[in-house]
C-alpha cells in the first residue's frame, strides 16, 4: 500500500476501516504505509452507513489530509467513497473481500431512516487489491461475488430493452465491456488466487463501465431493483450479492435468455448451495416482485414490459434451480 501512496505523492492520509478487520490485515497495511513516510492522521473505525454519521466525518476530517483510504467490508468502502466525494480528495480501496462491485463503482450505498440508498460518488484514484486476502474472506462473501457479477446480463438485456421500448440510450462499449467481464470469469469460476483475479477484474471493469457511461445501467437492472425492493420489505435483508444472484437467474427466465449459463456458472461456483444452505422467504420475494417495478419508476426493464408476477410465481413454485431457494 505504502508504495503507491508514496508513488503519488499522497503523504498525508485518512484511514477509515471495518470495526470488525482483523488485526493482522490492519497491522500490515499500517506498517506499509509507515514504511514509506506516509503519515496517518485518522484511522476511523465503521460502525454505521448511515447518511448522518458520515457526513459528521467528513465535517472531522483534517483539512491538510491528502487522500482517504478505505480498507475492508463493503459498508467501510461506501463510507470512505463517499467521504472522498464529498471532500474532493483521492479515494484509494482496498477491499478484504470480493462480495460486490462496490469497490469500484462510482456510486455509495448509505442509509437514510435504516434503508439503503445509492449515492452518486465517483471511482476510486486507486483500487489495491490483495487476492490472498480475498481467498481468505468466507466462502459466502465469494458466491455473493459472484452473484453480483452475473446480474451484468440481465442488467445490459434490460439495457437494451429500454432502448427498444422508450429510447433510453446505450453505450455500446460500456455494455459491451460489462458483458465481457462475466463471460472472462466463466470461462475459469475456481475459487483459488487465479479466480479471485478474475472475478476481481471483472467486477472493477463493471465499475468502470458506469463510470464511462454515467449511468448505472451496464450493472444494475430488474435484477437489483428486486434486491432494493427485499432491502425494503425482508424481515432479515441478506448479502446483496445473494440476492441480486438469485434475482438475476428470475429475471433471465422472463427476458428468455443466458439462464442455462447462469445456472450451470451457480453449479460451478457453489452458489446453488450456499442458497439452500439458508434458503430466501417466497412470500417477501412474491411481495418484492410487485413493489420492483416502482423502486425507479423512469427505469424500463423487463418487469415493465408486462405483469410478470404470475411468471414469477410459477418460477418460484416450478424451477428445479429456484425451488431449492425458497422456503414458505
Amino acid at each position: 500500500m505504502g508504495i503507491y501512496t508514496e508513488r503519488h505523492e499522497l503523504l498525508r492520509v485518512v484511514l477509515v476501516f471495518s470495526r470488525d478487520l482483523d488485526e493482522r490485515l490492519m497491522a500490515r497495511l499500517t506498517a506499509s504505509l509507515r514504511s514509506r513516510n506516509i503519515q496517518i492522521l485518522q484511522q476511523t473505525p465503521v460502525e454505521s452507513i448511515s447518511f448522518e454519521k458520515t457526513t459528521e466525518l467528513f465535517r472531522k476530517l483534517p483539512r491538510n489530509a491528502d487522500a482517504i483510504i478505505g480498507f475492508g467490508g463493503g459498508k467501510a468502502l461506501d463510507v470512505a467513497k463517499y467521504i472522498g466525494f464529498l471532500s474532493r480528495l483521492p479515494y484509494l480501496s482496498v477491499p478484504t473481500s470480493l462480495s460486490n462491485d462496490g469497490f469500484c463503482s462510482p456510486q455509495s450505498s448509505l442509509t437514510f431512516s435504516d434503508k439503503r440508498h445509492p449515492l452518486p460518488s465517483a471511482v476510486p484514484f486507486g483500487v489495491i487489491l490483495d487476492t490472498s486476502v480475498c481467498l481468505n474472506a468466507p466462502e459466502l462473501l465469494w458466491h455473493s461475488g459472484v452473484g453480483d457479477l452475473v446480474s451484468k446480463l440481465t442488467a445490459v438485456t434490460d439495457w437494451k430493452l429500454a432502448f427498444h421500448a422508450t429510447q433510453t440510450p446505450v453505450d455500446d462499449f460500456s455494455a459491451l465491456l460489462s458483458d465481457a467481464s462475466v463471460f472472462q470469469f466463466m470461462s475459469r469460476p475456481k475459487q483459488d488466487l487465479e479466480g479471485m483475479t478474475l472475478l476481481g477484474t471483472a467486477l472493477l471493469l463493471n465499475g468502470i463501465s458506469m463510470s464511462i457511461c454515467g449511468s448505472s445501467r451496464p450493472a444494475s437492472g430488474s435484477e437489483h431493483l428486486i434486491s432494493h425492493a427485499l432491502d425494503s420489505i425482508s424481515k432479515r435483508p441478506r448479502l446483496h450479492g445473494l440476492q441480486v444472484g438469485v434475482a438475476t437467474y428470475l429475471m433471465s427466465l422472463l427476458q428468455g435468455q443466458n439462464s442455462r449459463r447462469i445456472a450451470t456458472l451457480f453449479d460451478a461456483t457453489g452458489f446453488w448451495r450456499s442458497i439452500a444452505s439458508d434458503p430466501f422467504d417466497r412470500a417477501e420475494w412474491l411481495e418484492a416482485a410487485v413493489l420492483a417495478p416502482s423502486i425507479k419508476s423512469d427505469f424500463y426493464t423487463v418487469l415493465s414490459s408486462r405483469d410478470c408476477l404470475s411468471e414469477i410465481e410459477t418460477a418460484l413454485h416450478s424451477d428445479p434451480n429456484l425451488r431449492q431457494c425458497f422456503r414458505e
